[in-house]
This record gives C-alpha cells, structure tokens and sequence, in this order.
C-alpha cells in the first residue's frame, strides 16, 4: 500500500480486526477518492465467524480523510509545522440482519454503550439506529427485517504517529477498537429475537 499516515492506520485496524478473529466480507472492501472535493474514503465490513450467508450480525467500518486533514499532514510534512492535528472520520454502523420479525431498536440499544472506548483521545457516540424492512421478488414473499446502529467520531493523530508510520500508538489504538467491535457484534448475536436461516446456496 501507500506510504501514508492513512493507509497506517488502515493497516493497524485490519491487524486489530484478525487478532479480534473477526471475519472479513467478501466484496465488501472499497477504497475510493472523490475526485471533486478530493476526499479519500476507505470502507470495510467484518462480521463474526460461522454465521452464514448473509451473517445475522456485521459492523461497516468507514475511515474517511479528508482534505483538510490532507492540509495539514502536508503542511506538517514539508514544514515540520503542526498547526492543526489532522483526523480521520469515523462510523461505524452495526447491523442486525435476517430478523424474522420487526425488531425493537430498544431490545438492542440496551446492550450497546453510548460511546466507544477511548480511541486515543476521542471516543466514537451513538448516533442512532435505523430499522429496514426488505421483500423479495415474487408474489407472497414474506418480509426480511434489518437493524442499524451507528457511531460517529473522529481519531486525532499524534505528532508521533505522523512522524512514524509504525508508531506503536496505532496499533495500541485500534488494537482496543477491534476488541471492542468483536464484543458488540456478540451481544447483538446473544439477543433473543428470532432469525431467517442463511441462504441455502451459501450455506
């Protein structure tokens, strides 16, 4: 990957995510750049393993850098001036798949905090949750529910980390946000509501 403060931090939540065991979504891995406004945006999804196709429960990461953090990085990096720590944006949306029935977001608000655990500095906050309900093609379908919860934060980096791409305090960092992310995604699993079985072609 490139050798930038960004794709560092990538690196140490992926790192963080294996030693959680969490799994990986296939195709669910985007790293994009706005071409206009010149933001980049990195977007992953990791869910619990032996859960089938789709999981019952998953978190979509998304690290997004903007151009202000960009500034200032550069300007830090040709005149050894921080002025403005730069940051990247942070949400994290949990989703709650395959529901049988209409889910009270209560039911699983309850078992998630308000906020994440300290990320450096800053910690994520819950923002809200959003109930989605699907049908498949075909006359009598039954309908297939989906629940969402979202934090939102932003992670300051160091002097230290910019200097020093293998700066431990990445890795300490998002060490502790993978912990974290695993736990969520268990007490989201451990609710008793009831589920749609995996897809057959997948399971």
């Amino acid at each position: 990957m490139l050798d930038h403060v960004f794709t560092d931090a990538i690196s140490a939540l992926r790192e963080a995510f294996e030693a959680a065991l969490l799994e990986r979504q296939a195709f669910e891995e985007h790293f994009q750049v706005d071409v206009l406004l010149g933001d980049v945006v990195w977007e992953t999804s990791y869910g619990l393993p032996g859960e089938g196709l789709p999981p019952r429960v998953v978190a979509h990461i998304t690290f997004d850098w903007p151009t202000w953090s960009q500034t200032a990085y550069r300007r830090w990096y040709i005149e050894e001036a921080l002025e403005e720590h730069p940051a990247i944006e942070m949400e994290i949306v949990f989703r709650v798949q395959r529901l049988a029935d209409q889910p009270d977001p209560a039911l699983f608000e309850a078992v998630l905090p308000e906020t994440s655990p300290p990320i450096g500095n800053e910690r994520l906050e819950r923002a809200g949750s959003t109930v989605e309900i699907g049908y498949l093609n075909g006359a009598g379908s039954t309908a297939d529910f989906a629940l969402e919860l979202t934090y939102e934060g932003l992670y300051e980096l160091a002097e230290e980390t910019l200097a020093d791409g293998a700066s431990k305090l990445l890795d300490e960092h998002f060490s502790a946000l993978g912990g974290w992310i695993a736990s969520m995604l268990v007490r989201l699993g451990d609710v008793r509501v009831p589920f749609l079985p995996p897809d057959e072609s997948d399971g």
